[in-house]
């Protein structure tokens, strides 16, 4: 199968211009079957994009020892969250697999070793955005776990060994939230969207300011920019899809904002895109 698999490759993912690059703030499970602005604002990245050949997604919501890519044909539509109306857990993204990808995905990593595998699926960090971009289910999607034991600046760095995918037709996405406080969830403020806490409100203007110059180490030491960050990232598992994103960058890339509001005070919805698709 493994054989088979990689004399697919030249034919699956052929050379092609360089596939623009997203980073998306999820935001609640919800918003896979809400009608609102972040949602329109994902419909319209995806009408702006070249339809690519497969997706590989790096989700917040998949965190492992060691670095694993979904390789199976057909993966699962996990609903892994609780509490929400049960028409939620009633969505299912039918995406396919592709172990092609996923085999592509671990030859091109050499910086560590990636494993394949079986068991996981699609979380909702994954499906409840991607179903926004391509609501036929017919663009292949593998997701990349974060392995939890790698330092920020090893997660770039691994990062940027998936350049080449991105002109093999791959769409790859960061999926997470830049701003990211559970803990501080103003609940009584939900429905009121643009509300952030002052230090919400800091962190972001800083980020913003990081990724449109160019200035990603600061980002990657985002435990040494002070107490706003501190708080907007008290565990790393959101922020760091965004630096999987920012290491793709190459030399003269269009970076574009979108979706940039705050959520329940300690949220940000703000969205990245890399590259024009055109």
């Amino acid at each position: 199968m493994k054989i088979s698999a990689l004399n697919n490759l030249a034919g699956s993912l052929s050379s092609t211009a360089p596939m623009p690059v997203l980073f998306l703030g999820h935001g609640s499970p919800m918003n896979a079957i809400e009608e609102n602005e972040f949602v329109a604002g994902w419909r319209e990245t995806g009408k702006s994009l070249p339809k690519p050949k497969a997706i590989l997604c790096v989700s917040a919501h998949w965190e492992t020892r060691g670095t694993l890519v979904t390789a199976m044909d057909k993966p699962l539509t996990i609903h892994d969250f609780g509490g929400f109306p049960q028409r939620l857990f009633e969505v299912e993204y039918p995406a396919p697999g592709s172990p092609e990808l996923a085999l592509e995905t671990q030859k091109t990593m050499t910086k560590t070793t990636v494993g394949l595998d079986q068991k996981w699926g699609l979380d909702h960090g994954c499906w409840s955005v991607v179903k926004h971009l391509y609501p036929a289910a017919d663009v292949p999607v593998v997701q990349m776990s974060l392995d939890y034991y790698q330092s920020p600046q090893a997660h770039y760095d691994l990062a940027k060994e998936l350049v080449s995918l991105r002109k093999k037709g791959v769409l790859i996405i960061g999926s997470g939230n830049m701003v990211h406080n559970l803990q501080r969830v103003a609940w009584d403020k939900m429905n009121e969207i643009g509300f952030a806490f002052d230090w919400a409100t800091e962190a972001n203007e800083k980020m913003k300011k990081y990724i449109l110059h160019g200035d990603h180490q600061k980002l990657i030491d985002f435990k040494s920019q002070g107490k706003a960050f501190d708080l907007a990232i008290p565990t790393p598992e959101h922020f760091l899809p965004l630096l999987y994103v920012l290491a793709l960058i190459e030399e003269n890339e269009t970076v574009t904002l979108f979706n940039d509001k705050a959520i329940a005070g300690s949220l940000t919805m703000t969205s990245v895109k890399i590259g024009s698709g055109d």
